[in-house]
């Protein structure tokens, strides 16, 4: 049974740069980007641990589909979806039940 995935984007403290993600167990993942449990990554090489969005698909296949849609997208692009769930830009990953 597919039990689904997310797809996310972390930014580091000063909101200079993005990544975007794919998880099936988006609480475990961002607490492997947190803890900097693969200290070579591109999360760890630039600080990126704040949680500023996220959404939820029924299938890990759907994510992964979405995933490289806004992996492809301009940085505004992303800004946009970023500001319209999270104007703050508050880290989410406190603030919300994964």
């Amino acid at each position: 049974m597919d039990k689904g995935g997310c797809v996310y984007i972390l930014t580091n403290k000063a909101n200079k740069v993005l990544y975007t993600g794919v998880t099936s167990d988006l609480y475990a993942r961002i607490m492997e980007h947190k803890e900097s449990y693969f200290p070579g990554s591109f999360t760890s090489k630039y600080h990126c641990y704040k949680l500023v969005y996220f959404e939820q698909h029924c299938s890990i296949i759907e994510a992964i589909a979405r995933e490289k849609q806004i992996k492809n997208w301009k940085r505004e692009w992303k800004i946009n979806i970023i500001n319209q769930m999270n104007a703050q830009w508050d880290d989410l990953f406190y603030m919300t039940e994964l």
